[in-house]
């Protein structure tokens, strides 16, 4: 007999789930039968629940007081680059206070798409929102990019938006939106100045002028997994490549956040984990619970800057059938992220696109499917200008274009000042010859630590002047613990970054 499954969403505001909260959605889910839970790209949760189970799970969540929905997403989660704080940037105001202001004033479940961005970062989309809020460099100050639903129109809008007006002005922006879908909604053209009129006639804004345009800085996703210091912590970065995490391994990383008093984990749009405040003292905990759970903290960037949508087993294969071949030639991916795109209404962010073709014949097969392959202007996944690179093309000449789109793009950095150096070289090219008085450091590719003869590494005990070369072969990167082999050689003018 058929048994309903109940498809469970639970919002993470801005990404953040303090350690109690996930502990109790554990303990509902581990009650109703739940083996293992999922993680979105706008840093949501996913779980699956029996019919039978169903009513138990919804009151255990209720007396918890945690929001979910069930087989709907009307209300989108509210994503934040707050995971990026002290990790991959450190920005000039918008600190954790300023995020978790703006965050509690929301007395409202938002319907459209809200993102709270720094715009220091890379890490973070900053317009897959519907109102796209990007810290400005004024303190408190924030760019309000519009995007209207069902569109690609971006409205910047004419004035900078203070932090404590953020909730309210997001709420009758959507009521304006929602009671007036005629002009707002789903038009080929949409007047953004005829919102910001109606808006201000209504109700009165804390707002500063525009003295300098938004700039962004250009894309690269940083290596946001394993171990890796930040002052006197570390943060640990955990990716899973089925998207899939086992309640007990959860389970294991709450009891070490209350034995080493971590109040809150952090979800990313790349649908992984970051756990922050880590001592090196703890590390082994960390350790253990990865060996027991045989969990991998060392992915190659190139399956790492990729994106699928949400639930999608489709498009997590064709992710997975794509990865194994970029693995097998070592292809280097810096600057580029890839999303797969299966379904015509879903959203995804990348630099390239492999969107799947609808088709007229319900009979067809997966053999006759075919693929289109797109990408951003300029290569930069924040915008949605798409240009055709190739239609029609069948599964297995997928890889085929996809090298082909990669090497177009590195030939458009024709000046080495126009990209950074590559942070992920290709192991099986041959090494630049470099003058034997010129070797003076060597890089990790996956975190880049580097590694200078001159210093030598206190944190391995190993004092100035002790030659890479002489190393043991058990050495290991201080940062990440990659083995000797995933440090490369440097001139020290020209390092990874």
């Amino acid at each position: 007999m058929f048994q309903k499954n109940h498809t469970i969403k639970l919002n993470l505001p801005g990404g953040i789930i303090p350690a109690g909260d996930l502990f109790s959605i554990i303990t509902a889910a581990e009650n109703a039968g739940v083996k293992n839970v999922q993680f979105g790209t706008r840093q949501q949760m996913f779980l699956k629940v029996k019919d039978e189970k169903y009513k138990d799970f919804a009151n255990a969540l209720k007396q918890a007081n945690i929001f979910f929905e069930s087989n709907a997403d009307i209300h989108p989660n509210i994503l934040s680059s707050y995971v990026t704080e002290n990790v991959f940037q450190t920005a000039n105001w918008l600190r954790e206070g300023v995020y978790r202001d703006v965050l509690d004033l929301f007395d409202y479940l938002p319907r459209l798409k809200i993102n709270l961005v720094d715009h220091n970062q890379t890490f973070v989309p900053f317009f897959t929102g519907h109102l796209n809020f990007v810290a400005s460099s004024i303190s408190n100050y924030w760019h309000l990019h519009v995007r209207f639903p069902k569109t690609n129109q971006l409205y910047e809008w004419k004035a900078l938006v203070y932090s404590n007006n953020i909730p309210r002005l997001s709420k009758k922006i959507e009521d304006l939106i929602f009671s007036n879908k005629k002009d707002f909604y789903g038009k080929e053209f949409i007047n953004g100045e005829t919102l910001y009129t109606m808006l201000h006639k209504a109700e009165h804004f804390v707002e500063h002028p525009i003295s300098e345009p938004l700039a962004l800085p250009d894309f690269s996703l940083p290596y946001y997994e394993g171990f890796n210091f930040y002052g006197d912590k570390m943060w640990l970065g955990i990716y899973s490549r089925d998207e899939v995490f086992s309640l007990s391994f959860l389970k294991d990383i709450c009891a070490i956040c209350f034995k080493t008093k971590i109040a809150q984990l952090y979800t990313t749009p790349w649908k992984s984990l970051i756990i922050k405040g880590i001592s090196p003292a703890d590390r082994k905990l960390w350790d253990y619970v990865l060996g027991k759970c045989r969990i991998n903290v060392r992915h190659a960037l190139n399956e790492l800057c990729w994106q699928t949508e949400d639930l999608s087993i489709e498009g997590l294969d064709l992710k997975n059938y794509l990865v194994r071949r970029f693995h097998k030639d070592d292809v280097r991916t810096y600057g580029l992220c890839f999303a797969v795109k299966t379904h015509a209404k879903s959203s995804v962010f990348g630099s390239v696109i492999i969107r799947k073709q609808a088709t007229e014949n319900a009979n067809h097969s997966k053999s006759n499917e075919r693929f289109s392959i797109l990408y951003t202007k300029d290569f930069n996944p924040n915008t949605k200008e798409y240009i055709l690179f190739r239609s029609d093309v069948e599964k297995e000449f997928l890889y085929t274009y996809l090298l082909s789109l990669c090497k177009y793009f590195y030939e458009l950095q024709s000046e080495e000042n126009l990209i950074p150096n590559n942070a992920y070289r290709e192991t099986n090219q041959p090494e630049e010859k470099i003058e034997e008085s010129e070797i003076l450091i060597h890089q990790c590719i996956h975190c880049l630590t580097i590694y200078d003869d001159e210093y030598g590494d206190t944190i391995n005990d190993i004092p100035a002047g002790i030659s890479f070369a002489s190393l043991t072969e058990n050495y290991s990167c201080p940062t990440c613990g990659s083995s000797k082999e995933s440090f490369i050689i440097a001139k020290r003018d020209v390092i990874l970054s």
